[in-house]
């Protein structure tokens, strides 16, 4: 049997590393991105560029999107040029992206009266994890989908949840999310703490990095806190983004995340600072700032 053949849409830190580890392991890709020069990057390894995410889903047995939010998956998937409206009968449609369920929700009902199955399926994971083929994914929908895009999952992960129905991706991957912006909030105010005592420094992060609360997410932004190296693994604002809709969400079930709020409020604060280009290890700048 022939390997299926790929449609990859969205190319930034996590897409451009995905697609690239999709066309390591020899799959047929096609790959749009909004920026043309990310797409004709992959180009030379073997990629063939598609003018449209419609273009680019018309002969593909699979398609995923790895993009930031709810409105760009909207722009990938819907509208004349989306992806929907290209995607052959019978094809599966796969949304890797951090979203809210609810559009997730919205997002296969619309692909199932396109004649397609569509499957979420976030990453835990950032850029580094993406270009080595590390990345976990949390699967939500039918068991027989997934075994069809087992084989491309595996190209690009180490790890392969699944779930149960659509949505129950989407849902863990907010939960994770949620803990993660927590832990590195706490990071933060720790590290600003720190640097207003007469503490050594380096010598509290060690202990620190090896106690119980050493946390792997909280050892790398410290790493990054400390070297003041905010170079983009997971942009800042996405962890905003992310914090936001995790709020929303658990209030949907009548849970209150204070904790949740107090980081997004910290994170915002760094985004309004300038820093949401930036790695999510700026947050501590914020922190910095309280005077």
């Amino acid at each position: 049997m022939n390997p299926p053949r790929i449609a990859f849409l969205g190319l930034g830190i996590m897409g451009g590393g995905m697609a690239r580890r999709l066309l390591g392991a020899g799959f047929a890709v096609t790959v749009y991105n909004r920026n043309r020069a990310k797409s004709e990057a992959l180009a030379a390894a073997g990629a063939r560029v598609a003018a449209t995410a419609r273009e680019a889903a018309v002969a593909a047995d699979i398609v995923f999107c790895m993009v930031a939010d709810d409105a760009a998956s909207r722009a990938m998937w819907l509208g004349a040029d989306g992806a929907l409206v290209g995607a052959p009968r019978g094809a599966l449609v796969v949304d890797c992206s951090t979203l809210t369920v609810g559009w997730v929700q919205e997002l296969a009902e619309a692909a199932a009266v396109r004649g397609v199955e569509f499957v979420d399926a976030p990453v835990t994971g950032s850029k580094n994890q993406a270009a080595a083929g590390e990345l976990n994914f949390l699967v939500g929908g039918s068991g027989a989908a997934l075994e069809k895009i087992r084989p491309a999952l595996n190209a690009m992960g180490r790890s392969v949840t699944h779930l149960g129905p659509t949505g129950s991706g989407a849902l863990l991957k907010l939960i994770n999310n949620f803990m993660a912006g927590v832990h590195v909030a706490a990071m933060a105010e720790a590290f600003a703490w720190m640097e207003r005592t007469g503490l050594d420094r380096a010598q509290a992060l060690a202990f620190l990095s090896e106690s119980a609360v050493g946390s792997p997410v909280t050892k790398t932004v410290a790493a990054r806190m400390g070297a003041a190296d905010f170079t983009p693994n997971f942009f800042l604002k996405l962890m905003a983004k992310d914090l936001g809709y995790a709020v929303g969400e658990a209030a949907k079930s009548g849970q209150t995340l204070t904790t949740a709020a107090t980081a997004l409020a910290r994170f915002r604060a760094a985004v309004a600072a300038g820093h949401g280009e930036k790695d999510m290890a700026a947050v501590v700048e914020a922190a910095r700032a309280d005077r």
